[in-house]
């Protein structure tokens, strides 16, 4: 029976270090399934999916020689083994609007996600507890006072409960390039406009202030640039002439819930592919 590993290599970018990596698994008898890999600013990130044919695979030498590989190249390596088939395991991280979250929930419950499982709910505030103790789900309080503390103590929790990828149910909460550059298209964010129009925290505001008559929302994959991820799903509803701000809140609330549940859909039919920062099907 095959087995197989997610290698991960996240550093600043010098020279062979794809190279020494994929010598190394050569060396461990591992076959190279996919790797992708990428430089921004002079960050390099690189994830390898690899397998082994049974009795091939001896973790402990594959453990302690990654070791040693990290430390001469001065670069953070991370091996998780996983089994083939198994469901995507996903974190959700929220603030203290309910109705994404809920909405999400709900679908895994109901098996409409049949391919992942949530695993655990992460909150900048303890709101939404309640919510998460309700479908049975793992929930952490992480406070945001210090963001690279907060996130810090995000990633630790990711890596204990091998989380695959992430939803942001309206987390209203910046993450860093650092920790976005972890999980490059893997973490789906929805937006209360129909992006590029209105980024920023106060987009329904703005749109209620320019009088547009068709709002939307858009879920999308997280980029280093604030509201430019790749664009997943976008739902949109008319505006009526009498409707307050409130009203306009209220029915994209219900929008955010239905494109974020469509964007995970999505997302784990594995057709999505981003090409020069656009989201195809294939």
């Amino acid at each position: 029976m095959q087995k197989f590993a997610t290698i991960t290599v996240i550093g600043k970018d010098k020279t062979g270090v794809i190279a020494r990596v994929t010598n190394f698994l050569f060396e461990q008898k591992a076959n190279i399934e996919a790797l992708e890999e990428a430089v921004t600013r002079g960050h390099f990130s690189m994830v390898i999916q690899a397998s082994w044919k049974g009795a091939q695979l001896k973790p402990p030498t594959l453990r302690k020689g990654l070791k040693i590989l990290a430390n001469d190249l001065g670069m953070e390596i991370k091996l998780r083994l996983t089994e083939p088939g198994r469901k995507q395991r996903a974190a959700i991280m929220v603030t203290r609007e309910p109705a994404c979250s809920e909405a999400l929930l709900a679908a895994f419950n109901k098996g409409q996600l049949k391919k992942a499982e949530p695993v655990i709910v992460i909150g900048n505030r303890p709101d939404l507890e309640s919510l998460a103790k309700r479908y049975k789900i793992p929930f952490e309080h992480i406070p945001w006072n210090d963001r690279k503390r907060g996130e810090k103590r995000v990633l630790e929790l990711l890596d204990k409960h091998e989380v695959d990828f992430i939803v942001l149910a309206r987390f209203m909460k910046i993450l860093s390039p650092d920790f976005v550059w972890r999980y490059k298209n893997k973490i789906i964010n929805i937006h209360p406009s129909l992006l590029p129009s209105f980024p920023g925290p106060q987009a329904y505001r703005q749109a209620y202030e320019h009088g547009v008559k068709i709002v939307g929302v858009t879920a999308h994959f997280v980029s280093m640039h604030l509201d430019e991820g790749p664009v997943i799903a976008q739902e949109s509803f008319h505006v009526k002439p009498s409707w307050s701000l409130k009203q306009i809140v209220t029915e994209g609330q219900k929008h955010e819930a239905k494109a974020l549940v469509k964007a995970v859909k999505l997302y784990l039919t594995k057709r999505l592919d981003v090409y020069w920062g656009t989201v195809k099907q294939v």
